[in-house]
């Protein structure tokens, strides 16, 4: 693969945290399961009050054509009062200014190889953000994310449009519908880095060497999770426990500490990565276990 500089690189990797769990998630569905659902949106009524709101569980390598191909979820979304999501990209507070604002830089001779190192360099070229000053965690889920736009999905590598979960939200603000974060970037920055504390940098050499050769050669091999995400015959694993406690379950509790406050209040519209959805700690069995029934919708 030749590569190609990217004219605007906006940092917003740190959504990508859906990344470290989707592996877990990638057996074979089972369509006859009673966690089996062909969506990936889900309506959220009570019998205590009478707001309907919406589950939708994204990928966030995908983006504005893959959401406005989804009619029933742009139809429910507009029938909402507010679109809660992951966090919100605020001026001054976004991935890019916490890095930027660090005084430590990385020394990646220790962790590239020269070729490597050069292709990096000529990545962030003409990025905000100071790759120096980024961790080799937060380098390799960038890159994880930009293997999965440019490879998988054939994203152009010069195109600047927005994540699914961002694309979102511009459609929210379009609508005049409230934005509510459910956490800080700064606070998302921290999980993933501690998420694989105390990871030898022998690892975190193999890692970062891997990714960048599935970019160079546009091995579209490793593309299971965007085509599985794509297809949306998804088992949900309700009733398998979650084994990311800090990255799931904990997230998820205190999310929903948050969510359901609101849905007593407004229709909400809840964006969150699939895997916030799945499993016996996701968002859905939360949500039943309070009351709610939770509906499949086609999306289109």
């Amino acid at each position: 693969m030749q590569h190609k500089t990217i004219k605007v690189l906006n940092f917003l990797f740190l959504i990508s945290l859906f990344s470290f769990q989707i592996a877990t998630c990638q057996n074979k569905t089972k369509i006859d399961s009673s966690s089996s659902f062909n969506t990936i949106l889900f309506k959220v009524t009570s019998t205590d009050h009478k707001n309907v709101s919406y589950l939708f569980g994204t990928h966030h390598a995908f983006g504005k054509t893959f959401f406005d191909s989804l009619s029933k979820a742009n139809q429910a979304l507009k029938s909402c009062d507010v679109l809660i999501k992951e966090n919100l990209n605020i001026q001054g507070k976004m991935a890019e200014d916490i890095i930027n604002k660090r005084t430590t830089e990385v020394k990646w001779n220790k962790y590239l190889v020269k070729e490597d190192l050069a292709y990096v360099e000529d990545l962030f070229a003409n990025s905000p953000t100071d790759y120096k000053k980024m961790t080799p965690t937060e380098m390799y889920t960038f890159l994880n994310r930009y293997f999965k736009q440019q490879i998988c999905l054939n994203k152009n590598a010069n195109d600047t449009s927005l994540s699914l979960d961002d694309y979102i939200s511009s459609k929210a603000t379009e609508q005049d519908i409230a934005l509510y974060g459910l956490e800080t970037t700064e606070e998302q920055i921290e999980l993933i880095n501690k998420d694989v504390e105390g990871m030898p940098r022998r690892t975190h050499k193999r890692r970062l060497a891997n990714i960048i050769n599935k970019i160079r050669t546009e091995n579209s091999n490793s593309c299971e999770e965007t085509d599985w995400y794509s297809q949306m015959q998804i088992d949900y694993k309700l009733d398998t426990t979650c084994t990311n406690t800090l990255i799931l379950t904990d997230r998820n509790n205190k999310w929903m500490t948050s969510i359901s406050n609101m849905l007593k209040q407004k229709n909400c519209f809840i964006a969150v990565g699939l895997s916030h959805l799945m499993f016996d700690c996701g968002l859905i069995s939360q949500l039943k276990k309070l009351g709610y029934t939770i509906t499949p919708i086609e999306v289109k």
